[in-house]
């Protein structure tokens, strides 16, 4: 079974959304998950960004890398724009978007959910790269 993880350094915005996103837009077949270099914890705004789509990962919650079977991983993309990403041990198929993440951005409720949301349409854009 193809299986993708998301990595990113929290694991707390980006690649908890690409997971859930990719859960639900994927073909049959596909197997996701997500991971942090440096794992934080669940933004509240992740959550309510998937939520305008239906899509529930208030399950969700943070991981390291070492809690992943890595020995199944096929492909690995990483989303780190500004910060550095972690590095990939062994050989599988390395995809980089880099994304800025949003957790990192000031200003009011409604900016702050903006840039979820921007992040997540990306994703929406790219994540059928992986299956096309």
């Amino acid at each position: 079974m193809p299986t993708v993880l998301f990595l990113c350094v929290a694991n707390s915005a980006r690649s908890q959304m690409a997971e859930g996103l990719a859960r639900m837009l994927a073909p049959d077949g596909y197997r996701f998950w997500s991971a942090g270099s440096e794992p934080g914890t669940l933004h509240p705004l992740a959550v309510a960004a998937l939520a305008e789509l239906d899509i529930d990962i208030s399950h969700h919650r943070a991981k390291s890398l070492s809690a992943i079977p890595f020995e199944q991983v096929g492909t690995v993309v990483t989303l780190c724009a500004e910060e550095v990403c972690p590095l990939v041990p062994g050989s599988v198929r390395r995809i980089h978007w880099p994304l800025a993440d949003p957790a990192q951005v000031e200003g009011s409720d409604a900016e702050r959910l903006a840039a979820f949301r921007a992040t997540r349409d990306r994703l929406r854009e790219l994540l059928p790269q992986l299956w096309s």
